[in-house]
């Protein structure tokens, strides 16, 4: 991304994403159901939640020189990801899929751009690569406690919606997190 779009990233989003080591953050989630049975599948497949569901989140985040670990534990379904940096492209790996995003800065908000996708190691075409929005947003809210909002949802061209989530973990301040056991 570079440090002059980070820089201008709201501050709860370059908290989250200074973190090294282990760190556990809750906050809520609302999850949306695949659309049919052939995008429930393909939710399967990735780990996805597959069910609509609202409450609490747990998010699992181990940072370490190869990458990232992120795990989320939604209502009913727990998804876990790696993340890496790859040719200055950030590359997911999802269940059967390795997801390569762009990342940009947009009026303080982190948007990630698919530009590639293999699914059990074969290369999507493009006409059938799946359209994904992938954002955060952060806030300092008015109880002092900064919040990093996220949406997430994947579209597969003639399946619609494998995945859609969306919601908010509540991000530690600097002087507690440097205070607090890693955990």
């Amino acid at each position: 991304m570079g440090a002059a779009p980070y820089a201008r990233l709201a501050p709860a989003l370059q908290r989250l994403h200074r973190l090294r080591g282990r760190h556990v953050l809750h906050g809520e989630v609302a999850t949306e159901a695949p659309v049919s049975a052939l995008a429930a599948l393909l939710a399967h497949a990735l780990g996805s939640p597959r069910a609509a569901a609202s409450g609490t989140i747990r998010f699992e985040l181990a940072v370490d020189d190869g990458g990232e670990k992120w795990t989320r534990h939604f209502p009913g379904r727990t998804m876990a990801s790696r993340l890496q940096e790859v040719d200055g492209e950030l590359v997911e790996r999802l269940g059967a899929a390795r997801l390569a995003f762009t990342l940009e800065e947009a009026g303080g908000c982190l948007v990630m751009r698919l530009r590639a996708l293999r699914f059990f190691g074969i290369p999507c075409p493009a006409c059938l690569r799946p359209r994904i929005v992938a954002e955060e947003t952060g806030e300092q809210g008015a109880d002092g406690v900064a919040r990093l909002h996220f949406r997430v949802e994947a579209h597969v061209p003639g399946i619609g919606q494998v995945v859609g989530y969306r919601g908010h973990l509540r991000v530690p301040d600097e002087a507690a997190e440097a205070a607090s056991p890693r955990g």
